[in-house]
Order: structure tokens, then sequence, then C-alpha cells
């Protein structure tokens, strides 16, 4: 909405600065972390109010999680949504049509979440919503997504893939394009969901995440870095960047209240948006590969459930101690914090990596 005030510029005033992507990404930006930090503690103090006993802690988990997050309550995803939503609709071109994409995939993976969550709380049971349930849905939005950008996207880009370091290389995936949409989407969602185990974890890999996707789609939205850095041109990616910019800062509000010991949990109705919004923008901008670097985290906590699921329904043994692979090493003797951090640190030596394919061609 504030673009519009450009309208009212001469060119060399005042009002010519909305017409920027970097002015605006950082008003909304600082847009999301003052609502974080406004609207968290009445947030969190409703939701006390309304949930009573809080999210229910799985008994099978590591047992200090019975006595230490006991009571702490959840759907703080919504502050960070709010944030996002308050953030985007003020900074971001409403006619930009990856801007809306990035926001249906969020918004409908957050509702997914929500009701997730609601039934955790209400049966006070870990266990929400059905799993085929949730993947339906979460199948379908993605293949409105993908149908969706690709008829956005130029014939030479629609329905193809993109691969790093290889320069101009395409794959034309045809009818498959939208499956293989489906997956990235769902599974990065699933990814981000399943790190959403401990105070901190997720959310700052998150951020991380999206702020290289921000460069990523600043880049690739403009022709001159493109034709520099020999990537492809996607036109009008580059206003993602708001999103990324209102999603970092209400990703900050929400790591105040969320710092250990946590106040609050995003619960799946963060963690779900949030993936959701990741694979999107990996999609538009036809980075998807590079998301498998620069969230190689999340595909590790993936791998870690997928394989020990599998793994014990051959053979009746465990190959982690515990899956996700963060509670596998709670197990193994190291504590909240070290495993935090240390997560963090991956996250950034990945990020830096993905974005290194940016040059490297």
């Amino acid at each position: 909405m504030f673009y519009l005030l450009s309208e009212l510029s001469d060119g060399g005033d005042f009002f010519n600065l909305f017409r920027y992507i970097t002015f605006r990404a950082g008003g909304a930006f600082f847009t999301a972390l003052i609502f974080g930090f406004m609207f968290g503690q009445p947030l969190i103090n409703l939701l006390r109010r309304k949930q009573g006993k809080g999210q229910p802690i799985r008994e099978d988990g590591p047992e200090n999680h019975i006595l230490a997050k006991a009571g702490t309550p959840t759907m703080g995803g919504v502050l960070i949504l709010g944030a996002i939503l308050v953030s985007t609709l003020l900074w971001a071109r409403w006619d930009n049509g990856y801007v809306w994409i990035v926001l249906f995939v969020t918004y409908s993976f957050g509702l997914i979440g929500f009701a997730d969550d609601y039934q955790k709380v209400s049966k006070q049971h870990h266990n929400g919503i059905s799993g085929k349930i949730r993947l339906g849905f979460g199948f379908i939005i993605a293949a409105i997504a993908g149908v969706w950008v690709m008829s956005m996207q130029n014939a030479d880009l629609s329905g193809y893939l993109a691969f790093p370091i290889l320069k101009d290389t395409l794959l034309n995936l045809g009818f498959l394009y939208i499956p293989f949409v489906m997956i990235v989407i769902v599974g990065t969602a699933n990814a981000v969901n399943f790190t959403d185990g401990l105070d901190g974890l997720a959310i700052m890999p998150v951020m991380i995440a999206a702020g290289s996707f921000g460069i990523i789609s600043y880049l690739v939205g403009r022709v001159d870095f493109t034709e520099y850095l020999d990537v492809h041109y996607v036109a009008g990616t580059g206003e993602l960047t708001i999103f990324v910019a209102a999603l970092i800062g209400g990703g900050l509000g929400f790591l105040w209240y969320n710092a250990p010991p946590a106040a609050v949990f995003m619960g799946d109705t963060g963690s779900l948006a949030l993936g959701g919004a990741l694979g999107a923008i990996a999609i538009a901008t036809k980075h998807e590969i590079v998301l498998s670097i620069i969230g190689g985290l999340f595909v590790v906590e993936l791998l870690s459930v997928v394989i020990q699921v599998l793994y014990y329904k051959k053979t009746g043994k465990r190959i982690f101690l515990m899956a996700p692979i963060h509670h596998h090493f709670e197990k193994a003797g190291w504590g909240e914090s070290q495993i935090v951090i240390r997560f963090w640190i991956v996250s950034l030596i990945l990020a830096l990596v993905g974005l290194a394919t940016l040059k490297i061609r």
C-alpha cells in the first residue's frame, strides 16, 4: 500500500524512496518487528488463558521435557503470521502475483497447522488431525501454487527445473512439474515442522534460509544482476524480498519470547506455514535445488524421521536414539542450548554454501 506513495513523487523527493524494494523491505522488517514486540505478550497471555495446560508433551520424548516444557502455550505462530500479513500488505505491491502466491501458500498451510494445534490442545494429546488429511490438503494447496506459478512465468521457464552451478541448464519436467512442486512445498513444510522441537531451534534456521532467499529473490528479479551472475531472470520475484523481510522481522519478534526457556511455542501453525513459504519462494525463483542446500538442516531432520520409521518397520530396531535427530543428540547427552546453537551454526554455513552457487558457474 505504501508503494502508492511513489505516485506522489516527481522523481527526486522523499516519496521516490517508495519505488525501491530495499527501502520498502526495511520498512516491512521494522513493521513486523514492532508488531511482534507489541502483540507478543498479550497473545501469550491470551493463549495461556484459552489453552490451560498448554501444548501436550510427548510422553515418549526426552524426560526433561515433561517437567520443563509442561504448560507452555502453543500456536505462537499466529504472532509471526500476523506480523507478516500486516507488513507485507503495507509495503509490497498488490499487483505482484508472486506475493499473492506466497501469501496463499503460507496462510493455507497456517490454517492446516492451526487446525492441528487446536486438536492437540482441545484433546490434550500430541496427536492432532490425521496425517493423511494434512498431506492431502497440503498437496492440493501446493498443486494450486504450482499451476499459478506456471501461468505467470515465461514459456522458456514455465515447467522447467534450473540447476545450480550449471550455466543455462534447464530440464523440462512437462506434466511432472506440478507433482515436483507438490513435493517441494509439502516436503519443506513438514521438514520445518519436524525441526520445531526445541526452544528457538526452528525459527532461526527459518530466518537464515528466508534471508538467503530474500537475496536470491532480489537478484533473480533484476535483469542486470541475472546477466552478471548468469542465472535465470524471473520478472517480478524481487518483490518477494518484502515478504522475506517481514518474515525475518516477525521471526525476531517471536524469538524474543521463544528463546529458552520458551514462553510460547510456534506450533504447527507457524512451522507448517513458514516451511510452505520457503518452498513457495524457491519455486517462484527457480531455485528449488538450492533450497535443499540452504535448508539442508530441515532435510536432515525430515530424513532422520523417514529413515527411523522405515528401518524400525523392517527390523524392529532404531538407528537413532530418537527421531527427529535433534532428540537423538538430547538422548546422547547434549544440552538443549548446545543443540540449538550448533544447529544455528550449521544452518548459517549451509546458507552461505547455497548462496555461493549463485556465483559459481
